[in-house]
């Protein structure tokens, strides 16, 4: 089976956790024992129903004020398909957090509260979507049942939805649908309480929505992270460049360059702890093996192909800023990119998003935690990047302030 990566997003209360717990529930995908403990804190907190949102807010501070506060992970499956969801929190200040957890998402719900329609949280995670190339979208219009199952209420919604999604331009496949997480409607079973409503459930959208051209397998990139040279004298002789292929196929026989080096080889072997391939191609992990002795270390890229990422020290980059301490112009932080790490220092912030209206503030000096911007690095040495456009692992990056390891920033370069 294939594996769907999900996430979901919207404003405080709209049901992100209820709707992920509606859907475990439903499909028949916690223990008995889970759904005992849920019924126990719920009974303790004095909720008149089972407060299915307590199967993904598992810390202390999110059951006590029912928001989510960081990214929870939870994975189900149907006889369709594997699922990983991100549980993301919805409040502003845990803009960061969404970022990450849409990061590696094929696929993002964006609940609206039936009753506010489109408001700025709606915006802000739309655009974030956008910004992070998650090419399908669903739409869920939740608390339909607050709102008496009104499709008058919900067109208006889809017409507001739509004149904002038409600004912007990565989005490819959007899904619009009238769901109730707390009764169930239409999440996995068909709503009798909204017979007008003629498209498939939230469930079966998502067993059935196409999402395998995400990888890039035209250009060939191969990041390596680690030089395997075992001591033994079985493997006497053996020298392997571990690490996951970020793009295009790999095939024994075929002519590669080395980055930043230049030189040229062939592929001897492709292995793997299950045994050797005849091909290798994203997101697989795999140890390559060439015919000549080249020296090759973490860091460097292994290519193939006329089209080579650009090797180059100055990056044009959009980044959602996520420190405490505000972006610093001429500030200089260490730049973590593919298997990369070295210095770099921002050269220019060019301009901050607004997010209440996509316009660009472009007397903008500083960009505080949370706030979206496209600035201007330097890097102490060559990048092997591509634009993020073209391959999500080759043209990401993260920012670490030096003196505290945190990590301050999330990239995606606009170009190399």
């Amino acid at each position: 089976m294939d594996l769907l990566r999900f996430t979901t997003a919207g404003s405080v209360d709209d049901g992100k956790s209820t709707l992920i717990g509606r859907l475990l529930y439903d499909s028949k995908s916690i223990f008995e024992d889970q759904l005992e403990a849920v019924e126990v804190s719920s009974k303790k907190r004095g909720d008149e129903e089972v407060n299915l949102a307590l199967l993904t807010d598992g810390l202390k501070a999110e059951r006590e004020q029912g928001i989510t506060i960081d990214v929870a992970y939870r994975y189900f499956a149907t006889p369709k398909r594997k699922f990983i969801i991100a549980d993301t929190p919805g409040h502003i200040q845990y803009t960061r957090n969404m970022v990450t957890g849409a990061s590696t998402a094929d696929l993002a719900i964006i609940l609206i509260d039936a009753r506010h329609g489109v408001i700025e949280q709606t915006k802000r995670h739309t655009f974030i979507a956008n910004l992070l190339r998650i090419q399908h979208v669903v739409v869920a219009v939740n608390k339909m049942d607050l709102v008496d199952f009104s499709e008058e209420r919900y067109n208006e919604i889809v017409e507001e939805y739509r004149e904002l999604a038409s600004r912007l331009g990565n989005i490819v496949n959007i899904e619009m649908i009238p769901i109730s997480a707390l009764r169930g409607d239409n999440v996995v079973d068909k709503s009798e309480k909204m017979p007008w409503y003629e498209g498939g459930t939230l469930l079966y959208h998502l067993e059935n929505v196409y999402v395998g051209g995400t990888e890039n397998h035209v250009e060939a990139r191969f990041p390596v992270q680690w030089v395997i040279r075992p001591h033994s004298n079985e493997w006497h002789d053996f020298r392997g460049f571990a690490g996951r292929v970020a793009g295009g196929v790999f095939k024994p026989g075929d002519e590669v360059l080395a980055l930043p080096s230049g030189f040229k080889s062939t592929i001897k072997t492709i292995h793997t702890a299950d045994g050797d391939l005849e091909e290798a191609f994203a997101p697989q992990s795999v140890t390559i093996t060439l015919n000549d002795e080249i020296d090759i270390s973490r860091g460097d890229m292994i290519v193939k192909g006329n089209n080579p990422p650009k090797s180059t020290q100055d990056i044009e980059a959009m980044v959602c800023w996520f420190g405490e301490q505000p972006l610093q112009p001429r500030g200089k932080y260490i730049i973590r990119h593919t298997e990369q790490e070295t210095k770099a220092v921002i050269q220019s912030l060019d301009y901050q998003v607004d997010i209440n209206n996509f316009h660009k503030v472009e007397d903008a000096t500083t960009l505080s935690m949370n706030d979206i911007g496209r600035i201007k690095l330097r890097t102490a040495k060559a990048l092997h990047a591509d634009p993020y456009a073209k391959n999500r692992h080759t043209g990401s990056f993260i920012l670490v302030d030096a003196s505290s390891n945190e990590t301050v920033a999330a990239g995606m370069i606009v170009q190399p």
